[in-house]
């Protein structure tokens, strides 16, 4: 007779890619939208009393054969200041910009329909009137709208910030001794979506470079200049990381379900899984951090909400994108050595 236990094992075997195989077709085929908002240009007019800004962006249609419809599309202006803003008056009109169709003077947004790979702007205009205009840093704008289409009607959110002032000070570098070096941190405005790294780093630290200088730059606002940010509230947890966030350490940002999730639409519900489980049996062997080894370099580079300055602390923030290529580029343009440094 066969060993009952070596047929268990067996079974087991091939039992558990099987489970892993289904969990992760569920996760590909659930309901999403394929709109994407992409941010686009700005322009800041300022008067004594008075600001006017214009910013436009596109909602892009990403999928290569269906076509998805756009019905309704909302902002809500945040402004970021170092006094109260209650003497602040904000106007805002939103036009839509549809290459087939011209926008109705009454402003109402008409339902849109997107062709595969097809764009739609939208213009939001926004006047800034009343005392205080001089201590304003940044509008951070809360966008939503209703994709409808093969996957149902899906609410999306997306937020943008647009600097509205310089850093203060006079730009010169204050060094401060280190263990044996000297590091000057930079005063830059609050970054967004719509900044260039190298023009960034160039504006921002290019006047003062030194041979010898090695050029650090965070990881949080690298991310954030490649758009790789959500809305906490955009993001739907699922039930396995519902049940899987609860042994993370409290301070960790996989230990909310929505913090886990966003690692999950990174990586898939398969890895975390099999990096969850592996990590308790190294745990288990003595050794400690396996989950992250196993889960990839994005599980120990998200940060959840409240891990970075506002308006980002409402967002969850992932890791930057192919960090090495971004420095080996940017090193060769500035001239120094540029590294991307966790702070």
């Amino acid at each position: 007779m066969s060993d009952p236990g070596g047929w268990w094992l067996l079974a087991l075997a091939g039992v558990i890619p099987g489970l892993l195989a289904l969990l992760e077709l569920r996760h590909r085929l659930r309901p999403a939208s394929p709109l994407r908002m992409e941010p686009g240009p700005w322009r800041l007019h300022r008067d004594r009393d008075r600001m006017q800004v214009q910013v436009r962006v596109a909602l892009v249609n990403t999928h290569a054969r269906k076509e998805v419809m756009v019905a309704g599309f909302r902002a809500e202006p945040t402004l970021l200041s170092t006094r109260a803003v209650d003497g602040i008056k904000v106007k805002l009109r939103v036009t839509p910009d549809h290459p087939d169709a011209d926008p109705r003077p009454d402003g109402y947004w008409a339902v849109s329909i997107l062709k595969p790979r097809q764009p739609m702007a939208a213009h939001l205009d926004l006047v800034l009137a009343g005392a205080g205009l001089g201590s304003l840093q940044a509008l951070w704008l809360e966008m939503g709208w209703l994709a409808y289409g093969p996957f149902g009607h899906l609410r999306q959110r997306h937020g943008l910030v647009v600097p509205l002032a310089e850093p203060a000070g006079d730009g010169q570098p204050t060094w401060r001794q280190g263990a044996g070096h000297q590091v000057s941190p930079l005063a830059t405005h609050l970054v967004g979506s719509r900044d260039n790294p190298l023009q960034f780093l160039r504006r921002y630290a290019g006047p003062h470079l030194q041979p010898g200088d090695v050029v650090a730059l965070a990881e949080t606002p690298l991310a954030v200049m490649q758009g790789r940010y959500r809305l906490g509230t955009t993001v739907e947890p699922s039930c396995l990381a519902r049940q899987l966030c609860r042994v993370f350490h409290p301070h960790s940002s996989l230990a909310t379900a929505c913090g886990l999730q966003a690692l999950i639409d990174v990586v898939g519900p398969a890895r975390v899984l099999w990096a969850w489980w592996g990590g308790i049996v190294l745990r288990l062997l003595g050794s400690r951090g396996g989950f992250y080894r196993l889960a990839g370099e994005q599980a120990r580079l998200i940060d959840d909400l409240t891990g970075a300055i506002p308006p980002y602390d409402r967002t969850i923030v992932l890791g930057p994108e192919k960090s090495q290529a971004v420095v080996t580029r940017l090193a060769q343009d500035l001239g120094r050595p540029v590294a991307v440094v966790d702070v």
